[in-house]
């Protein structure tokens, strides 16, 4: 099952919105096929597995399957892997978690096992579900992984008053963020940011089939039609606002509108997100400015913090999140560290909210 998980983590760039899916056939003892979910309407881990072994000249008839999540039982843009799995002869299949989506859901271990093939499934689930985390999130949520990410002094500080930030952190720091953004499904900033930087907000320090999807907040439409998170089409800006002269110059560049407005006239960030999950958004990557972190935080829309902290002190600059003052500790928001690791002289923190910090929406 390690082995097959580090077959699911071959498509962490190019499976989504299905999710990263490694499988590994054993017989007697030796690995006779492995394989990885390929990118949507190509073939899954399972039927990857079994060609790989008929490649080899192998017969898989009386082999086990270790397969990172349930086989799908259902007619999606391809037919059932439990359907080739039964054909194949196998003598056991085991799964590392059950698949949330509702059209499988335990549907596919059952159909396996009233083909006589033994089931299983737990082995090394935590794993298992790390690698998915998002796709877990929009099965189970109706809502995307959040991930915000954003690079600081070790006091907490991004850019100097006048705007200068690059670079804060070193080499190493950068080129990982960048797989981090390769990994999500979308890439989200504000107007702010895109006034300020005019950044592609692209994969360039990392090699990836698949750039995710940009999407700009921008509640008046003031985004300029030449800026460069626009360049090549297919950008989502998120407006308060209908302006129909405006949206016409955005659409020339590709751009899509997607109008959600609040009651105060700002983006609704909430609906945006179950939004962003009808739109089959599994890992949501944000990379905005302060004022816009501190509303997604505020609207309880961040799962997890990704923090890049350089060893220096900025003093008097710009803050991570525009937060309000508290009046008590008790309206704090308690997170929870779920790894640390050095990049360089660099130090990355991932800390999640805690549940009991989420809104009901999620």
């Amino acid at each position: 099952m390690r082995l097959a998980l580090q077959w699911a983590e071959k498509g962490l760039y190019t499976t989504s919105p299905n999710p990263h899916i490694g499988c590994v056939i054993v017989k007697d003892g030796v690995v006779i096929g492995a394989g990885v979910t390929q990118p949507a309407g190509q073939d899954h881990a399972e039927i990857q597995a079994l060609k790989d072994a008929g490649r080899r000249g192998i017969d898989v008839r009386g082999a086990t399957a270790y397969v990172t999540l349930e086989p799908c039982s259902h007619y999606g843009r391809t037919p059932p892997c439990c359907d080739a799995l039964v054909r194949s002869g196998l003598k056991r299949v085991v799964a590392a978690m059950e698949d949330p989506n509702p059209l499988v859901a335990g549907r596919g271990m059952a159909r396996l096992a009233q083909a006589g093939i033994e089931v299983s499934s737990g082995l090394l689930a935590a794993e298992a579900h790390e690698l998915n985390i998002g796709f877990f999130s929009r099965m189970t949520r109706q809502l995307p992984w959040v991930r915000m990410k954003t690079a600081a002094s070790l006091d907490g500080m991004t850019a100097l008053h006048n705007g200068q930030s690059q670079w804060i952190t070193g080499e190493a720091a950068r080129a990982d963020g960048h797989a981090w953004r390769a990994r999500a499904c979308a890439i989200l900033t504000g107007i702010g940011t895109v006034k300020a930087d005019d950044p592609q907000l692209n994969v360039r320090a990392v090699a990836t089939p698949r750039q995710p999807r940009r999407i700009v907040v921008d509640s008046r439409l003031d985004i300029d039609p030449g800026a460069r998170v626009l360049q090549g089409g297919g950008t989502w800006v998120v407006s308060a606002v209908t302006d129909h002269d405006r949206e016409a110059r955005l659409r020339d560049t590709g751009a899509e509108i997607i109008t959600l407005p609040n009651a105060h006239g700002k983006v609704d960030l909430a609906e945006l997100m179950r939004e962003l999950a009808r739109r089959q958004v599994n890992e949501l990557h944000v990379e905005a400015g302060l004022k816009l972190n501190g509303s997604l935080i505020r609207e309880r829309c961040v799962d997890e913090l990704l923090l890049y902290l350089a060893p220096a002190l900025l003093g008097d600059a710009q803050g991570m999140f525009a937060l309000p003052a508290l009046a008590d500790l008790a309206g704090k928001y308690p997170l929870t560290f779920h790894e640390a690791k050095m990049l360089g002289d660099d130090l990355r923190i991932l800390a999640r909210f805690t549940r009991t910090t989420q809104s009901t929406n999620q």
